[in-house]
């Protein structure tokens, strides 16, 4: 009897266990299920509560209507107005170089001189038969006048005088070719010969080329003929000489369009007193028709450029309807930008006179944003910027 009781007694214990840990998982289902519940409300009510957009600080420009003169934009190259590479014209040894390179030099500077000794004894024994000749001459001239000699005599005589006095010419026409000298002012450049050399006709000496003025040599199409004139206002810059602008004249035309290109070539003419411009540069160079336009102009940092479109932040003022209170917010307003001149971009579609845009700092920004102004630390765009650096 006492044994039967037990087995029924420990089942009864196991039920109680079984039935204290069911109620412990569902109190813990039931607690997760609140947590998960009160963290759903808590993100549907952040979903739908307005959250207050950030205020930045921005600087500002003003769209300005200026007159600017259209221009017509073309890449070349500069040139020199007097250039060329010297050369010997006989050959030789050479016996002096009278130069430095990179030096300076005047029109008829001796710059090398060849050996001449056998030309000059040549010339000696030449002036020598010379003098023989024409003491030969005024003989035949004195024997003639008193009829001792024939006409055919004395014809002879000044035929050999004539020989002479050709040979004695010819060799101080080769003496002389034996020196070469500058054929007009200019800078030299690096001297391709040496004392001792033996060069031969035709040898080159040194570059010489005059810097000012000098040349910018372009095409443009043959479409803007019309409008082209010589004395048009040319302006050329370039990156050997980063933030210069060099002004000069449109002073040549060519008479023929290119038919490979339909382009016309022409060069205007630049002042250099500073040397600063070489032959061979690449230039840009702007020509400046004398009509004017009106036109848009906004800084070129108000621009946020993009594949899919150019665009400006419009600055607006903007009144809340609740409280009344008046802020100033952006808007993003495409844009179609023009022809650009220093810091300056026109724009030809998208905004009007007197609107006020982002100036700086437009790549952080998004459409709607609440904004401030802050022009104490703005840059001042130019027309004609020289950065500190150049």
């Amino acid at each position: 009897m006492h044994d039967v009781a037990k087995p029924v007694s420990t089942k009864l214990k196991m039920r109680s266990n079984f039935g204290t840990i069911g109620v412990a998982i569902g109190g813990l289902i039931a607690l997760v299920v609140v947590l998960v519940g009160i963290k759903a409300l808590q993100i549907v009510k952040m979903v739908r509560t307005p959250q207050p957009m950030p205020v930045a600080t921005v600087t500002s420009a003003v769209v300005k209507e200026e007159d600017w003169a259209p221009t017509l934009s073309a890449v070349g190259s500069i040139s020199a107005v007097q250039g060329a590479v010297v050369s010997a014209e006989l050959g030789g040894v050479v016996s002096q170089v009278a130069f430095e390179s990179g030096s300076t030099a005047k029109k008829g500077d001796l710059l090398v001189q060849l050996d001449a000794s056998a030309e000059e004894a040549q010339l000696h024994s030449a002036e020598a038969d010379l003098e023989l000749a024409r003491a030969d001459l005024e003989r035949s001239r004195g024997l003639a006048a008193r009829k001792v000699i024939s006409k055919a005599e004395i014809d002879a005589a000044e035929s050999k005088f004539q020989q002479k006095q050709g040979t004695v010419d010819q060799m101080h026409s080769m003496i002389t070719k034996k020196t070469v000298r500058a054929p007009f002012d200019g800078q030299l450049g690096i001297r391709q010969v040496n004392v001792g050399q033996m060069i031969n006709a035709g040898q080159q000496v040194v570059p010489l080329t005059s810097l000012d003025p000098v040349f910018a040599d372009f095409a443009l199409p043959q479409q803007n003929l019309a409008g082209l004139s010589q004395g048009l206002e040319a302006r050329v810059t370039t990156d050997a000489v980063p933030g210069r602008v060099f002004t000069g004249k449109l002073t040549a035309m060519n008479s023929m369009v290119d038919v490979a290109t339909r382009n016309v070539t022409l060069q205007a003419t630049l002042e250099n007193p500073d040397h600063a411009l070489r032959p061979g540069m690449f230039a840009k160079v702007e020509v400046v028709l004398p009509e004017k336009h009106k036109t848009l102009v906004i800084p070129g940092s108000a621009v946020s450029y993009a594949p899919f479109g150019d665009s400006v932040f419009v600055i607006e003022k903007k009144k809340d309807p609740k409280t009344g209170k008046e802020s100033q917010t952006i808007r993003q307003q495409f844009v179609r930008v023009g022809e650009a001149r220093g810091d300056f971009v026109s724009v030809t579609t998208g905004l009007k006179a007197g609107e006020t845009v982002v100036g700086t700092g437009v790549f952080k920004l998004r459409n709607g944003m609440a904004v401030t102004i802050n022009n104490d630390l703005a840059p001042k765009p130019q027309l004609n910027p020289t950065p500190a650096d150049t």
